[in-house]
């Protein structure tokens, strides 16, 4: 029987076998990670090979969903669910952020009831970051970075590619360039995640600041890949003023990493460490 064209609005999908692939890589990276922690020989092979299959399941999984963009397969009411999708991601994402500025703010409001060090936060004799250095700056590239992702995001509304591939440029290399501080930052803390050595035991304040910082520091590298995606997909013409889920979805993740940013600046650097003695 000769295939005829869907009278609805809806795409059903046909089998795809990365949703299962995808599960038994998730599998295999955290299962190797246990092993690894375990001391077991081969958990970093497993956990290496999890991961190879974790990123390969993306990249196929996502280039299908561009694929059926092309198509013409996401019409107004696929666009309208895949947006109730990302809003829902950025939902659970929220709540994974909620845990770690939980275990800092309980450490920090209840001192006395768990093992902090002088029952005083930040511990006894804990050397905080200045947070009117880096960490000021940082959160002046994230806002200016957030200027720059909308104004991409305008330009191609009004169909100024140009403005588009500018805006995206901007954004990409902000993105890099918080990274690269954080990264600096981390290199030169004086405090530690976990005890290193008799001299360096470590305490709860570095173990949730290094959680939450970075864990969104990992957020900001998987934002800056996928705005390099959007800018690769730019320049090959992919997106329309009516038609850019794609990019639209990457503005949405990288204004969430900015209002995350705003809240572990002001209730970590700031709040957290006030009264105690400054690094540098």
């Amino acid at each position: 029987m000769a295939a005829t064209k869907p009278n609805h609005d809806y795409h059903i999908l046909p089998p795809d076998p990365w949703p299962i692939i995808g599960a038994f890589s998730a599998l295999g990276l955290f299962g190797g990670l246990v092993m690894w922690m375990h001391d077991n020989p081969y958990g970093k092979f497993v956990m290496g090979g999890g991961l190879a299959m974790v990123l390969y399941t993306m990249y196929a999984w996502w280039s299908n969903t561009v694929k059926e963009a092309h198509e013409g397969h996401h019409t107004p009411v696929v666009q309208l669910h895949l947006r109730y999708g990302m809003i829902l991601f950025i939902a659970s994402e929220v709540m994974f952020f909620v845990a770690w500025f939980w275990a800092f703010f309980s450490s920090a409001l209840f001192p006395s009831a768990v093992d902090v060090v002088g029952a005083q936060w930040p511990p006894k004799g804990t050397e905080v970051l200045n947070p009117f250095g880096f960490p000021l700056l940082n959160t002046f590239i994230l806002l200016c970075s957030g200027t720059t992702v909308t104004w991409a995001h305008h330009a191609l509304i009004h169909g100024d590619r140009e403005g588009l591939k500018k805006g995206l440029w901007c954004t990409i290399l902000l993105g890099l360039t918080f990274t690269f501080i954080q990264g600096w930052e981390y290199a030169h803390a004086p405090f530690s995640f976990s005890r290193l050595n008799e001299t360096d035991p470590g305490n709860i304040y570095g173990s949730t600041f290094f959680m939450a910082t970075g864990f969104h520091g990992f957020h900001v590298i998987v934002g800056t890949i996928f705005l390099a995606v959007c800018l690769k997909r730019a320049y090959n013409g992919d997106f329309t003023p009516k038609q850019h889920f794609g990019f639209e979805a990457a503005a949405w993740y990288w204004h969430f990493v900015d209002v995350v940013w705003l809240f572990l600046f002001v209730s970590i650097y700031v709040w957290g460490g006030w009264g105690a003695p400054i690094h540098g």
